[in-house]
C-alpha cells in the first residue's frame, strides 16, 4: 500500500481485521452461547478474564500518558474511560467478581494471579506492551479497536443465555449490560481517534496490523478456556 486510504476505506479495513478473528468464533464463546458450559466453566472464566481486564485502566494510562498534548480530545477520551472502569459508579472489576462469586468461586480466588493460565498471562502481557511500546494511535488501535471494540457482539450473543439458561439475576450480570453499552461508545470513540490521527500510510499499516494482532490475541486466549477447563 502506497496510498493513504480515504476514512471509509480505512474503516472498513480495521473493521475486517478484527471480522477475521472474532472471539465469536471460539469453541468456548459457542458453547455459552448456547447455553453448553457449566458455572464451574463460566468461574474459571471470571478468574482468568478478571487478569485481562483488570489492568485495563492500567493500559490506558499509559497510553494517555505518551499522547501527544496536541490530540486533546484522545487524551480526554482516555482519560473518561480510565474513569468509568475505576470510579464511575461500581468499579467494573467489582461487578466482575460479584458475577464470578454467583458462578461458585470466591474474590480471593479471583484476584489470585495463580488462576489465570499461561494464554491469559500472555494477553496481559501483550497489551502492557502495546501500551508502553506502541505509538500511542496504534496503541488505541490495538487496545479499543482491536481488543474493546468486539466486547458488544460478544456479550450481545452470552447475556441472554446467562438469564434464560443457567437463571442468573440481573444485578449477577450487571457486568455484561454495563459493558455491551460502554464498550460500544467506546469502541466508536476508539475509530474515530485512529480514523483522524492515522494519517500517514505507515500509521495506517501499523494499526491495521494491531487490529489485526488483538483479535487473534482475543480468540487465543478465549480458545485457550475451551482446552484448559
Amino acid at each position: 500500500m502506497t496510498e493513504l486510504m480515504p476514512r471509509d476505506a480505512f474503516r472498513t479495513a480495521l473493521e475486517n481485521a478484527i471480522k477475521g478473528n472474532s472471539a465469536n468464533k471460539s469453541p468456548f464463546s459457542v458453547a455459552w452461547a448456547t447455553g453448553r458450559l457449566s458455572r464451574d466453566h463460566l468461574a474459571r472464566w471470571a478468574e482468568n478474564h478478571y487478569h485481562y481486564v483488570g489492568p485495563f485502566a492500567d493500559y490506558l494510562g499509559y497510553v494517555y500518558g505518551r499522547m501527544p498534548e496536541k490530540y486533546e480530545e484522545a487524551k480526554d477520551f482516555l482519560l473518561l474511560n480510565m474513569y468509568e472502569e475505576e470510579l464511575a459508579g461500581d468499579r467494573h472489576t467489582d461487578l466482575l467478581i460479584r458475577f464470578a462469586e454467583a458462578c461458585g468461586t470466591t474474590r480471593e480466588r479471583v484476584k489470585d494471579p495463580d488462576n489465570m493460565n499461561a494464554t491469559t498471562r500472555a494477553l496481559q502481557s501483550w497489551c502492557y506492551c502495546v501500551a508502553m511500546r506502541e505509538d500511542p494511535i496504534v496503541a488505541v488501535a490495538g487496545l479499543v479497536v482491536g481488543l474493546e471494540s468486539q466486547v458488544p457482539s460478544i456479550y450481545r450473543r452470552q447475556t441472554p443465555t446467562l438469564r434464560e439458561k443457567y437463571g442468573f439475576t440481573d444485578e449477577e450480570v450487571e457486568f455484561f449490560d454495563l459493558h455491551i453499552v460502554s464498550d460500544e461508545i467506546h469502541g466508536e470513540r476508539g475509530y474515530q481517534i485512529v480514523l483522524e490521527h492515522a494519517d500517514t500510510v505507515e500509521l495506517q499499516q501499523k494499526c491495521l496490523k494491531i487490529c489485526e494482532i488483538g483479535a487473534q490475541m482475543r480468540l487465543l486466549y478465549t480458545t485457550a478456556l475451551w482446552n484448559d477447563y
